[in-house]
C-alpha cells in the first residue's frame, strides 16, 4: 500500500491552487519588442495589428508555444492617436467590421483579443456589439483590459455569447523595481484569494527583465502561469461550461 501511495505522489500531475494568465501587449512597433520571444511559452503575447513586426513576432511566438492575442486599438477618451486598425465611434457598422476583420487577419494565430486603450469605445454598447459579433464568427474570445470602470464589454459579450475575461491588475504602470515587485505581490495575493486572475504588462525592458527573474516565485507558491484560454468560463466553439467552471472575473 505504501508503495502505491509513493507512486501516486511521484507520477500524479501537479495540481496548482491558483492560476495566473500573464499577457504582454503593445507588441509590434519596436525592434526591442522581439525581446518578448525570450519569455517562457506560458506567457501570452498580444500583438498590435498592421504593425511592422507584428506578424513576425506572432508567428515566431506561436511556434514556441505562446498563446497569441490581437491587441485591438480602440478610441480613448483622451483623444490619443490610436494607430493602424483603429476602431472608433465615428465609423459605420460596415467600416467598423471591415477594419476589425483586417486587424484580426494581420495577426496570425490569434485565438483571443484584448483592447488597446478604448476608454471611450468600450463604454458604447453598439460598437462593442459589432466587436463581439465579429469575434463570435471567428471563434475568438475577448479580454477586457478595463481601461474604464464604465466598460460595457462584459455585458455585451455575455449577451452575444463571447467568452470574456477581465484584466485584474496592470503589472507595470510603475516600472521601477519597487513598483514592479509591489504589483507582482498584489497579483500573487489576488490569485491566492480568487484562484484565477489576468495580469497585463508591456514589453518594457524593465518588465521583461523582472519577469525573467521572478516568474519562478509563482510555482514555488503553487500558482501556475497559464494562457488565458485556460481560464475561460466556457468554450467558444460549443458554448458549454468548463468542467471546473473557472473564470478570471473577481467575485
Amino acid at each position: 500500500m505504501r508503495f502505491l501511495l509513493i507512486c501516486f505522489l511521484l507520477f500524479s500531475p501537479i495540481s496548482f491552487a491558483a492560476k495566473i494568465a500573464i499577457i504582454i501587449d503593445d507588441i509590434g512597433y519596436r525592434q526591442s519588442d522581439k525581446a518578448v520571444l525570450a519569455l517562457p511559452a506560458n506567457v501570452t503575447l498580444s500583438v498590435l495589428p498592421l504593425t511592422p513586426l507584428g506578424k513576425t513576432v506572432a508567428t515566431q511566438a506561436y511556434k514556441q508555444g505562446n498563446e497569441i492575442l490581437v491587441h485591438l486599438p480602440m478610441q480613448a477618451l483622451n483623444g490619443k492617436t490610436i494607430g493602424p486598425g483603429a476602431l472608433t465611434s465615428e465609423m459605420s457598422e460596415v467600416e467598423f467590421k471591415q477594419q476589425l476583420a483586417a486587424a484580426i487577419d494581420s495577426v496570425p494565430f490569434a485565438v483571443g483579443a484584448n483592447n488597446h486603450m478604448g476608454s471611450h469605445l468600450t463604454q458604447l454598447t453598439e460598437p462593442m456589439g459589432w466587436v463581439m459579433d465579429t469575434l463570435l464568427e471567428r471563434d475568438i474570445f475577448f479580454i477586457d483590459s478595463v481601461t474604464t470602470k464604465y466598460t460595457q464589454a462584459g455585458k455585451v459579450a455575455k449577451k452575444v455569447g463571447v467568452p470574456l475575461l477581465k484584466r485584474t491588475i496592470f503589472l507595470d504602470n510603475d516600472r521601477s523595481q519597487t513598483g514592479l515587485d509591489n504589483q507582482f505581490k498584489k497579483a500573487i495575493a489576488l490569485a491566492q484569494q480568487h484562484n484565477n486572475i489576468v495580469v497585463i504588462g508591456h514589453p518594457y525592458p524593465e518588465t521583461l527583465a523582472f519577469l525573467s527573474r521572478n516568474l519562478h516565485r509563482l510555482s514555488e507558491l503553487n500558482i501556475a502561469v497559464v494562457p488565458p484560454s485556460k481560464l475561460l468560463p466556457f468554450n467558444i466553439a460549443n458554448q458549454t461550461p468548463d468542467t471546473k467552471g473557472t473564470t478570471a472575473r473577481l467575485k
